[in-house]
C-alpha cells in the first residue's frame, strides 16, 4: 500500500533550517522591532527587512507608516533589476 499520497496529494517534505539560520532570523527580527520601538527614524517611519522575491537578495528600507512610501532603501531599486538583468542573460 502506497502511503505517499492522501487524497491525491503527494507529501512534500519540509524544508530544512538550521537552528543557526533560525536564531540569526530571531535576532535580526529582534533588532529591527527594538529599532522600530526606540523611533529611530521618527514616530511615522519604520525599517523594514525583505528579500527581494526576484533577485533573492536582502533589502533595507525606510518606510513612512502612514503613505506607505520608500524614504531610503539599500540596495537602490535600480541596483536589484540590474542584478536580476544579469541573473537572466549571463
Amino acid at each position: 500500500m502506497d502511503l505517499s499520497t492522501i487524497n491525491g496529494a503527494a507529501h512534500v517534505p519540509a524544508p530544512t533550517v538550521t537552528f543557526d539560520k533560525m536564531a540569526d532570523r530571531r535576532e535580526v527580527v529582534q533588532a529591527v522591532k527594538a529599532v522600530n520601538g526606540a523611533e529611530m527614524f521618527g514616530a511615522d517611519n519604520e525599517l523594514s527587512f525583505q528579500k527581494d522575491p526576484e533577485t533573492h537578495r536582502f533589502v533595507v528600507r525606510v518606510i513612512n507608516k502612514k503613505t506607505h512610501e520608500v524614504l531610503s532603501q539599500v540596495p537602490e531599486e535600480y541596483l536589484l533589476r540590474l542584478a536580476k538583468d544579469i541573473k537572466t542573460t549571463g
